[in-house]
């Protein structure tokens, strides 16, 4: 029997420069997903590349004194060269330059004409070179690039259009009768209510401006534009139209197209259209993640805000760069980049949760066995906590991964890292050290630390490919203990094997001298706009538990400015050296978010977990004590007894819910 098949592509990159970490996020979330699906033993098809072609392509090279394709081999080395320190495991890399698709994109063309829905006609508008888009006069904005803010220039040329408008009640009976095809929800009633149900207007597919592009067959004067030779690559790659299909046949339709929000329109709109025109099957889903930005917005070479991964990977590792990609932002929503936050991912949950969990555990392990377990042991205690906890696990962060959720799957797994910890200092394995009469029960408690954690590097897998078989090799765990399957269940783990102490796998770093050593090499977008004294009253207000400010009365208008959201709390925890504020994840709609509050004398983490909370969601964020929050929850304070209380929901409402 043949294997469920699984395939997931990343926008063809354009070739215009060096590769930043925005780039990399959309790459690294498709390689856990393709990894994810591989371990559960899928037939996965993973596809990335590069697309070559266009007018800007054609004027840089000329300005650096080479053709257009000496100048894209360039980058194009260097992006395949990225991709390897990133270990991300594509199954295949096109190029819009490559002879097989060059060839199945003029047969796509000449079959779209031959139906009638490519005709020939004359275009008269503006032209974004950066974005290689056209817009009318009504869509700039001051007279500028509705999409990257730069100019344009009038254009009237003969061109080829594709007949968009033909197909937009199709489009939009699609969306609305499918709507799982857009993700988040939030991006499909934008290309509903912002293009398709405004109206279509035919889209032009040919330029004769410039030649640096694929030759229409029957009209060599006019070379194929940008979005029917782009898109197309997720066919082509696949062997649409040649004479070895077979992989097209086996792959196609896509699972899920993983793009940037600012291309969903052109997944979502033209690509069904050119799908619907060649009677083929839609993808499963189009996911449209938010950005990896800076404070001063989208990173961008032009505004010289860029960060380089490689310098990250060479001071952090892989697997460091690669978790806090994918856990600092819930997938789907915008994220902010900092020095600050980077090193306190790393200091917090690598170094201080798994790293000191592993250490910890192989450590006793020598020293009170010799390296040696006897065996399962005793058991006693809170044992059927811990198993339950970790057995849960699996299943949990499968249907998250499964929705792309990949912060929420890492939130569920540290979960149960913090809870495995928490086992340390509630079987206190020191005090049993000192009887004797406890050494079958001193093993059981050291058998169960290394079984969690066994469960928990074969679930980190498909996030950071090097952190598990470091773990493995101290643990002494081999193959046939770290399958899929094998994380769903408990006493794998062989013992009668010597564990092997290493080096710590994830050092603590001392955030001040680093952030002082990155602030010459890496953008800082950590500081509040207002400076050191913005950022102390931001940090006094949140200690106290709520804001504090003008008291005098406001108009509607005023309060209308206010997001209030529905939330529920997915976890808490205390944050390091204070007694006043937890850290809170949060559950808004289809987004997480993360808040630091000043309730920590008034509620337990394990109290508040659960509970369901009104959220200011559209608070600027801010730092405090190096962790990001990104708004604020409702409370009221009894004035009398000085007591604070979080306001609640009575009843049950979906997350997310507006309130007014």
């Amino acid at each position: 029997m043949s294997k469920k098949t699984y395939y997931i592509t990343t926008p063809i990159y354009y070739p215009s420069g060096k590769l930043h970490i925005g780039h990399s996020y959309t790459t690294v979330a498709a390689d856990a997903m393709a990894r994810y699906k591989r371990l559960q033993g899928y037939d996965v098809m993973f596809l990335t590349g590069t697309d070559e072609h266009g007018q800007k392509i054609q004027r840089v090279a000329a300005e650096n004194g080479m053709t257009p394709k000496q100048y894209v081999d360039h980058i194009v080395s260097g992006i395949k060269d990225l991709w390897g320190m990133m270990k991300i495991t594509y199954d295949k890399f096109i190029r819009t330059t490559d002879e097989d698709h060059i060839a199945t994109v003029q047969k796509i063309f000449k079959a779209l004409y031959e139906k009638g829905d490519i005709y020939k006609s004359e275009y008269e508008g503006w032209y974004c070179t950066p974005c290689e888009s056209f817009w009318t006069e009504t869509q700039l904005v001051d007279g500028m690039c509705p999409d990257c803010g730069r100019s344009v220039e009038k254009t009237r040329e003969e061109s080829y259009f594709f007949r968009l408008s033909k197909y937009q009640d199709r489009l939009i009976k699609l969306m609305e009768d499918n709507p799982d095809f857009i993700q988040p929800a939030s991006r499909r009633n934008e290309m509903l209510n912002n293009f398709l149900r405004p109206g279509l207007e035919d889209l032009c597919v040919s330029r004769t401006s410039f030649n640096w592009g694929i030759p229409v067959t029957f009209d060599e004067k006019h070379v194929v534009y940008v979005w029917i030779d782009a898109l197309s690559n997720y066919i082509s790659a696949l062997g649409y139209l040649s004479d070895n299909d077979e992989a097209f046949r086996r792959y196609w339709p896509a699972d899920v197209h993983l793009v940037g929000k600012e291309i969903v329109r052109f997944h979502t709109i033209i690509w069904p259209a050119m799908l619907m025109a060649l009677d083929l099957p839609l993808p499963r889903q189009v996911f449209g993640h938010g950005w990896l930005v800076l404070e001063g917005g989208k990173m961008s070479k032009s505004k010289g805000n860029v960060v380089d991964p490689v310098i990250l990977i060479e001071k952090y590792g892989l697997d460091a760069i690669r978790y806090f990609l994918l856990r600092e932002v819930p997938f789907g929503a915008d994220g902010v980049f900092s020095n600050e936050a980077l090193i306190s991912r790393i200091n917090s949950d690598l170094a201080n949760d798994l790293g000191n969990l592993v250490s910890r555990t192989v450590a006793m392990i020598k020293k009170y066995f010799d390296g040696l377990l006897p065996g399962q042991g005793e058991e006693g205690e809170f044992d059927a906590d811990l198993k339950k906890e970790l057995l849960a696990l699996k299943p949990k962060a499968e249907e998250l991964m499964d929705n792309l959720q990949f912060s929420l799957a890492l939130a569920d797994i540290w979960k149960a890292i913090s809870r495995t910890n928490k086992y340390i200092d509630e079987t206190m394995p020191w005090v049993l050290a000192k009887d004797e009469s406890k050494e079958g029960r001193l093993a059981g408690v050291l058998y169960n630390l290394a079984e969690s954690i066994r469960i928990v590097s074969i679930l980190l897998q498909p996030f950071m490919p090097e952190t598990p078989k470091k773990i493995w090799e101290q643990l002494s765990i081999d193959d046939e203990e770290t399958s899929w399957e094998l994380a769903g269940q408990w006493g794998v783990y062989k013992p009668t094997r010597p564990v092997s102490p290493g080096e710590i796998i994830f050092p603590r770093i001392d955030m001040e001298k680093e952030l002082e050593s990155l602030s010459s090499i890496i953008p800082d977008s950590g500081k509040d706009e207002s400076g050191e004294k913005g950022h102390k009253k931001q940090e006094a207000q949140a200690e106290k538990g709520s804001a504090s400010g003008d008291t005098s009365q406001i108009s509607i208008e005023e309060f209308a400015k206010l997001d209030l959201r529905v939330a529920k709390v997915l976890s808490a925890e205390r944050v390091e050296k204070s007694d006043k504020l937890l850290k809170l994840r949060l559950q808004v709609g289809a987004e997480e978010k993360q808040v630091v509050s000043g309730i920590a004398q008034y509620y337990s983490p394990e109290e508040i977990e659960g509970k369901t909370l009104i959220l200011v969601a559209n608070l600027k964020p801010a730092r405090i004590r190096g962790i990001e929050s990104q708004g604020m929850i409702l409370a009221a304070t009894d004035e009398t007894e000085g007591r604070l209380t979080l306001v609640t929901v009575d009843k049950d409402i979906s997350s997310g819910s507006k309130v007014s």
